[in-house]
């Protein structure tokens, strides 16, 4: 089965969160037990992201959505 920190490494990696991957994620923290590798692996990555590091394909799409309704 597919850890969380796998998820991890591959978007901080491609600098890329896709939802498939944020969804596994999701899926993985809601339903497996992991431990503190997992959960350092997870905090790091919310790092990326608000440092820029990783973009989001959630978050691009809803800004295309915002942009194109005018918002």
């Amino acid at each position: 089965m597919i850890q969380i920190r796998e998820v991890v490494r591959q978007a901080i990696a491609t600098g890329y969160l896709t939802l498939e991957a944020e969804e596994q994620l999701r899926q993985l923290l809601q339903k497996t037990k992991y431990g503190s590798e997992d959960l350092r692996a997870f905090m790091q990555l919310q790092q990326a992201a608000m440092s820029g590091m990783v973009k989001q394909q959630s978050r691009e799409q809803l800004l295309e959505r915002l942009c194109a309704s005018g918002i």
